[in-house]
Parts: structure tokens; C-alpha cells; sequence
């Protein structure tokens, strides 16, 4: 019996997921497939950040960032990391950058420069 629960929890969390992505990208644009494997090595939590690839910058073409924002939820937060995320959309020149927020993650400010 715990069996059949376990296995229809983990088809029910699959399908939400599968559901969220189709949702996310028919509502943010971009190609969601494409930005998931062009760009998930460079924004992985371990390691330097470096700038993507035109593959990846190619993938991003079109998304609304600050929309792909409402998606991230703590399990997305867990595997990846929304700075390096952020930073990936930027150099990609990505639309709709969001500069308050994106999941719970609160993006820093740069000081300002009194001169």
C-alpha cells in the first residue's frame, strides 16, 4: 500500500512539474527545453560564474525573465543559482530583467555613487 502512495506522489509531483514548465514557457516565451540544457552548466551553484554561450544566449532569446521570476520556487532555488541565473540573462541581454526580486531570492543593489 505504501508503495502504490509513493508511486502516485511521484507521478502526481511529476506532472505539476511537467505542467509549471509548459505553463512557464507559454506564458514567458523563450525556449524552455533549450535555456534548461544550453544553459543549466552555467548556473550551477558550484563553481566561478562565466559568461554563456551563444547557445544558451540564443535559447534565452525572447523570455521574460522577471516572468520565468514567479516560477522559482525553493526547489529551483536549491539546484540552481538565481545570481548567476541573472547574471547568465543579463549578459544575454535578455527582456525584463528584474531588479528587486526573482523566487525569494532579493537581488543586492549597487552602491550608489555620490559624487
Amino acid at each position: 500500500m505504501a508503495t502504490r502512495c509513493l508511486c502516485f506522489a511521484t507521478i502526481m509531483l511529476t506532472a505539476s512539474i511537467l505542467v509549471l514548465e509548459i505553463s512557464a514557457q507559454l506564458e514567458c516565451g523563450g525556449n524552455l527545453i533549450g535555456i534548461k540544457t544550453q544553459c543549466s552548466s552555467f548556473i550551477q551553484k558550484e563553481g566561478k560564474t562565466i559568461p554563456p554561450s551563444e547557445s544558451c544566449c540564443a535559447a534565452l532569446k525572447g523570455a521574460n525573465i522577471s516572468c520565468y521570476c514567479k516560477y522559482v520556487t525553493p526547489v529551483v532555488e536549491n539546484m540552481v543559482s538565481i545570481e548567476k541565473a541573472l547574471y547568465v540573462a543579463k549578459t544575454c541581454q535578455a527582456q525584463n530583467i528584474p531588479t528587486d526580486k526573482c523566487g525569494s531570492y532579493i537581488i543586492p543593489h549597487p552602491p550608489s555613487s555620490k559624487a
